[in-house]
């Protein structure tokens, strides 16, 4: 008797047992349903959400290249985006007019010097993105107020027919610059209006340091026909003869060498070295839409956004997880860098520039 309810028990028992584990299994089956309905659920809400939302960005990348960015940002998160292309240094100038008033809420490009001067002033917004994190910490703001999002290398942009006429070589190095027959020759943006101007100048004084820097300056200034508003304003005048030589970004000089130029125009980089520019992103801060430009900022560090690049001619090197550098730029790949300092550079860039105002008379 005692055997046959032992047995009855344990029957019972594995019965309960079973049915325990069905019930839980079908339970846990409708919670992972559940689950899933409402991240999907929770996906389309904030799709619908971001259509309600629109971003302004102030942008000192190519125009073809901005507005492809903005139209693919829209496209992929219904956020109404329109983007204004200034220079770096206009920009600046921008938003300092706007502090109290701001209409961007992104500056997206160009060198990362005005972006510390904007950090000093109280114009950006801290924010620690994600997609951050895998960045080289030399390419982005200690205290995320800024972040990298490409690399560009000084160099020299060369007309062949030009330096033919002058019976001499494409510069190889800096000093090749302050040669006779170069003088009323080379081109390059002003330090004091331009962004790149500015990288140039660090870059020199970087690389020779501050006094003999200056004195390099000086001393090129006397070949220098022009100094332009824009980075890339005296690639024209090399394309049609007007100076043998430009100073500028290596991938600015590429963009226009592949637009049929390619027998016409040499691309060099600086034997001694050269600097560049950590071309950065920040919110700006007190601007609107402050969702949509944390929204963007994630996705402009992303390799989906930086790929973007080289199909408008940007070929700098790239800081994404994941993202190519272009083929265009292999030549330079290997190029001999300085350790540039973009914090030094921008904590002294009023100094410097005030001072290479005074020693050119520009």
């Amino acid at each position: 008797m005692k055997k046959f309810v032992c047995l009855l028990m344990t029957m019972t028992l594995v019965t309960c047992l079973l049915a325990g584990c069905g019930s839980e299994k079908k339970e846990t089956t409708a919670e992972t349903k559940a689950e899933t309905t409402a991240e999907t659920t929770g996906e389309s809400e904030a799709a619908e959400d971001h259509s309600d939302l629109k971003l302004t960005i102030y942008s000192a990348v190519f125009d073809d290249e901005t507005h492809a960015i903005c139209e693919r940002f829209q496209e992929e998160t219904g956020i109404k985006t329109d983007c204004v292309v200034l220079g770096g240094g206009e920009i600046l100038a921008r938003v300092q007019a706007e502090k109290d008033n701001p209409t961007a809420s992104v500056w997206f490009g160009g060198p990362a010097d005005p972006f510390i001067t904007a950090k000093e002033e109280g114009l950006l917004l801290q924010y620690e993105s994600p997609n951050a994190a895998s960045i080289e910490a030399k390419y982005k703001d200690a205290d995320n107020y800024w972040t990298g999002i490409y690399i560009g290398y000084v160099g020299f942009v060369s007309n062949n027919d030009r330096l033919a006429e002058l019976n001499i070589e494409a510069p190889q190095s800096w000093e090749e610059l302050l040669q006779d027959e170069l003088k009323g020759e080379i081109m390059m943006a002003s330090p004091a209006a331009s962004s790149t101007g500015y990288v140039i100048l660090a870059s020199v004084l970087q690389l020779m340091g501050e006094e003999e820097g200056f004195e390099f300056m000086q001393k090129l200034n006397d070949n220098v026909l022009q100094y332009t508003e824009r980075g890339s304003g005296c690639i024209a005048s090399v394309i049609s003869g007007e100076v043998a030589v430009g100073v500028c970004f290596c991938h600015d000089a590429i963009k226009n060498q592949l637009e049929g130029y390619e027998d016409l125009l040499t691309v060099t980089v600086p034997s001694e070295g050269t600097g560049y520019e950590t071309g950065a992103m920040a919110i700006l801060a007190d601007g609107p839409d402050q969702e949509a430009a944390k929204i963007f900022y994630d996705w402009a560090l992303t390799a989906d956004c930086q790929n973007m690049f080289k199909e408008y001619g940007a070929f700098q090197f790239l800081t994404a997880e994941g993202a190519e550098a272009p083929e265009a730029a292999a030549s330079i790949a290997d190029a001999k860098t300085i350790e540039y300092d973009t914090v030094w550079a921008g904590e002294n860039k009023a100094d410097f520039t005030t001072r290479w105002a005074e020693l050119t008379g520009n």
